[in-house]
């Protein structure tokens, strides 16, 4: 396996969901390209992915800002973009090398996903990928006051699971993610060392 693990140095494992369990980063910025089409503005990939891990105020905060573009609607706003990731689901493939780390332990030790995200896609593209029932905890950004860099998340899975932070592995593919284990005093694999979309994406397939 990609990410040795050994029986008894953990108690439980929490997965990230867009960019670790899943490859989900084209329909992310599909998404978020469809929702700022009407608008007459745009997002480029080479924008995107060095920030994919940014909650989505934070995403929307760096964008006006380097593009010096008048605050939007964010309420709309993510209403198309929801709207548009939804109709996208087919371009969500899990991401194997991580996924089988989950299969692996599946019955073994609690697994849950902590994610930045909204309960809604993150369900979507769970079931999508067929990785649902192997998660009875899901956290997401609707359950939490902070999302990630802060440990809030990830936190809450633990408590969720009943487990000691400093007992549980996190698998994370962003800074902010690794700095919201970190801060929550729990283990992390940086999926990156072996997996990243900039490897294995190869463009839109719309």
């Amino acid at each position: 396996m990609a990410f040795p693990l050994e029986k008894g140095t953990f108690d439980a494992l929490i997965f990230d969901c867009d960019g670790t369990l899943v490859d989900s980063a084209e329909a992310h910025l599909y998404s978020l390209q469809q929702a700022l089409a009407p608008i007459g503005l745009n997002m480029t990939p080479e924008w995107y992915h060095p920030r994919h891990g940014l909650g989505p105020d934070d995403l929307l905060d760096a964008y006006e800002a380097d593009f010096k573009v008048e605050s939007l609607a964010r309420a709309d706003f993510y209403e198309r973009v929801n709207e548009a990731y939804l109709a996208s689901i087919h371009l969500i493939q899990e991401i194997k090398v991580v996924a089988d780390v989950a299969r692996q332990w599946f019955g073994k030790v609690p697994l849950a996903v902590a994610s930045n995200g909204i309960r809604k896609n993150v369900e979507a593209t769970l079931i999508a990928t067929r990785l649902r029932p192997l998660f009875y905890t899901i956290v997401t950004a609707d359950d939490v006051e902070h999302g990630k860099p802060a440990p809030d998340v990830y936190l809450e899975a633990a408590r969720r699971m009943r487990m000691k932070p400093e007992r549980v592995i996190v698998f994370e593919d962003s800074d902010e993610g690794l700095e919201s284990a970190r801060r929550a005093a729990m283990r992390a694999y940086d999926i990156r060392q072996v997996w990243s979309p900039m490897r294995h994406s190869h463009g839109l397939r719309l």
